[in-house]
């Protein structure tokens, strides 16, 4: 709970702050601009820059994290084919039941758990899973359509104009060629990132809204097990298979039991699939995984992780 709670008290702040006179909807979405593309992206960067790349890149990481995300879109879709769920259910119960949030939960958990290493390891990955998260949530979405040919420029766009992975990119790029941070632009990103994960997790907060938590419930329940539990387990038993171990196994479980990224409700709406179940999906595991995860890293802990 010391790891979690100050995670969740920071997101409740958000909750607090939107109910106040200091937090209206344009300043919400503003907020939601400024952490997306510019604090989280300028995080990513600093963190992945200036670390050293042979120590935080694991490729069996990487690869066992790829192959998890694979296999939980192609379990949790045959899961709402076996149950008889509607057209737009069925991708909506898949992408929410795999998809996590990484960047604004997973983050600030690793962060708070595993420090700046935990952290340069856990944006490396990002810039990995996140591009593959996007694939299997457009396939899962249009599945159901009968839409089986991916426009490629539709995936396209999801990675060029993503800041969170052109940020990856460069900074891996950055710390691959060991190119050295003059002391000035240092300090400066030192600084200036010290906002983005506060402020994410306050974006969190101030977006969550328990009139979201309509629809199915009982299929809802189902995907958070998915999504909460199952997860976790697989890509623990796969990345300890792979031999991965210590602090980068505690980073791929960790990220792997991420709740429901908010950005499911957005591509939800925008591929025809059912909006009402992807917000409550989103509510409900953000709210269990203050469960979920203090279970996940006792569990960690008593493992030497």
């Amino acid at each position: 709970m010391v790891i979690v709670l100050p995670v969740f008290l920071v997101v409740g702040l958000g909750y607090g702050l939107k109910r106040s006179p200091l937090l209206d909807e344009t300043f919400l979405f503003q907020l939601n601009r400024l952490v997306y593309y510019l604090a989280l992206p300028l995080l990513l960067f600093y963190k992945i820059a200036s670390a050293d790349f042979s120590v935080s890149f694991d490729p069996f990481l990487v690869g066992g994290m790829a192959v998890v995300v694979a296999a939980g879109f192609l379990l949790t879709y045959c899961f709402a084919v076996m149950c008889g769920y509607s057209q737009e259910v069925r991708g909506t119960f898949s992408q929410c039941a795999f998809r996590g949030n990484l960047a604004y939960i997973g983050l600030a958990i690793v962060f708070n758990a595993y420090g700046e290493s935990g952290l340069a390891t856990a944006g490396m990955l990002l810039g990995f899973i996140v591009p593959l998260l996007n694939f299997f949530s457009i396939v899962a979405l249009l599945l159901p359509h009968r839409q089986s040919r991916l426009r490629p420029t539709l995936f396209a766009k999801q990675i060029v104009l993503n800041p969170l992975i052109v940020a990856c990119f460069a900074g891996t790029l950055w710390s691959l060629l060991q190119l050295p941070f003059p002391m000035v632009l240092d300090k400066a990103l030192y600084i200036a990132t010290g906002m983005a994960l506060p402020l994410a997790l306050i974006s969190i907060g101030a977006s969550f809204s328990l009139q979201k938590l309509r629809g199915d419930l009982g299929t809802a329940f189902w995907a958070c097990g998915w999504k909460l539990v199952v997860m976790p387990v697989m890509a623990a038993l796969l990345l300890t298979t792979l031999g991965v171990q210590g602090e980068n196994l505690a980073v791929g479980v960790l990220f792997a039991g991420t709740p429901t990224a908010t950005a499911a409700y957005i591509f939800t709406q925008q591929m025809r699939g059912d909006a009402e179940l992807a917000g409550a999906i989103i509510m409900l595991t953000t709210l269990l995984s203050i469960v979920s995860y203090t279970l996940i890293l006792l569990m960690l802990k008593s493992a030497g992780m």
